[in-house]
């Protein structure tokens, strides 16, 4: 049962929340920040009590990045997999995190590798969803030359997700690079034609297409700020909202 809160109930029923791999290594350069893991596990703990099903897409740049390596010579397919290998570490250690805080939850894998986790069957992710499970999707699409930001579009598609949540360490989509630029402006919404058009930076255009041609919308949101997941999911309006006919 979905849980109210006060005289609210969620907005979502189903969730697919995308964190990068940058998200979990906290301000680490590399590897996983343990703390950083636990406190979005205990997020996601507390949007699952109120009944919402969630699932999550990990990246795994925190460990290894296929086209930065390409872009210094290296294979792009082999890249790519070994990319696809750091996502299933990070999943692995946020799968840790949530049965710690006593939350059930599955990896599920694109890459068969049944001694570490359970491939990636679509209808076992949306069974284990119904069942009250935490279903972390990892290494990626399975295929060189998908992001993990199109992984979180094909999933999100395929379980049938009313919204992708976009985990990043800024507070929505913005004119410029808010860091460099104080005269950026934060947009509340957008819609998928003005971000493609625009050349704004909220997912690669594959991701984007794939959004738009089956109507999921897209929350960009910080992360870092606590309580944020349940925020969006009861609905407020933080961060940038991409969606169909959304007003620039």
């Amino acid at each position: 049962m979905r849980e109210e809160v006060g005289d609210r109930s969620p907005k979502y029923s189903r969730i697919l929340l995308k964190l990068s791999g940058e998200a979990l290594g906290g301000a680490r350069d590399y590897g996983i920040d343990l703390e950083v893991v636990s406190t979005i596990a205990t997020q996601v703990k507390r949007v699952h009590e109120m009944g919402v099903q969630t699932a999550v897409v990990v990246g795994g740049g925190n460990i290894f990045r296929g086209l930065a390596a390409s872009e210094r010579g290296f294979d792009r397919a082999t890249g790519d997999y070994m990319g696809m290998l750091a996502t299933v570490i990070n999943a692995l250690a946020l799968q840790d995190a949530l049965e710690r805080t006593g939350i059930p939850a599955r990896t599920m894998t694109a890459i068969q590798m049944p001694q570490v986790a359970e491939p990636y069957i679509r209808r076992r992710a949306v069974r284990h969803l119904e069942k009250g499970r935490v279903v972390i999707l990892a290494a990626g699409t399975g295929n060189p030359y998908f992001t993990t930001d199109t992984t979180a579009a094909l999933r999100a598609v395929e379980i049938e997700a009313e919204v992708i949540l976009k985990a990043t360490k800024v507070d929505g989509v913005y004119t410029a690079d808010p860091k460099r630029d104080p005269t950026a402006v934060k947009f509340a919404h957008l819609g998928y034609l003005e971000v493609l058009n625009r050349g704004i930076e909220v997912m690669d255009n594959t991701a984007l297409t794939l959004c738009m041609d089956n109507d999921v919308p897209i929350v960009v949101f910080n992360l870092l700020v606590p309580g944020n997941i349940e925020r969006v999911v009861m609905g407020e309006e933080i961060g940038t909202l991409v969606g169909a006919g959304a007003p620039a």
